[in-house]
């Protein structure tokens, strides 16, 4: 079975045929991690997080449109600066390991997001996305 990052890098190498190590192989790679894989984390990580707590689906469908966007934004300011050092410097059979030692702190990190509820950082972080009509 291929894993996540030998898929990626196979993609980008021999399907796109970018050169490796160079800036646009980096960057297409730390964009389709962020892009793709990013999102379905993010989905997957606060979907079993609301379930297993015992909270409904259409509790869950809050938590995502509350929680969504927000953990976005701050995922996507840290993540990309660990993968390009991920994917410059280190063979793609260590990659994986290398982000796991990462994984550990962003599960607690997003947890701790999670049960922030609807803090006014949160709210105001969301603010830059959401353009909400007011309700009349």
């Amino acid at each position: 079975m291929i894993g996540r990052y030998q898929g990626l890098e196979h993609l980008v190498r021999h399907r796109l045929k970018l050169t490796p190590n160079s800036i646009k192989f980096i960057g297409c790679k730390v964009l389709m991690d962020c892009f793709i894989f990013g999102p379905i984390h993010l989905v997957a990580f606060f979907s079993y997080m609301s379930l297993s707590s015992g909270r409904t689906l259409k509790l869950l469908k809050e938590d995502l449109k509350r929680d969504f966007l927000p953990a976005f934004m701050v995922d996507g300011a840290v993540w990309p600066i660990i993968q390009i050092i991920n994917f410059r410097f280190l063979p793609v059979h260590h990659q994986l390991l290398f982000v796991n030692m990462f994984c550990i702190a962003d599960s607690a990190f997003l947890s701790w997001f999670k049960h922030q509820e609807n803090a006014p950082w949160k709210q105001w972080l969301s603010s830059f996305i959401i353009n909400e009509k007011p309700r009349t």
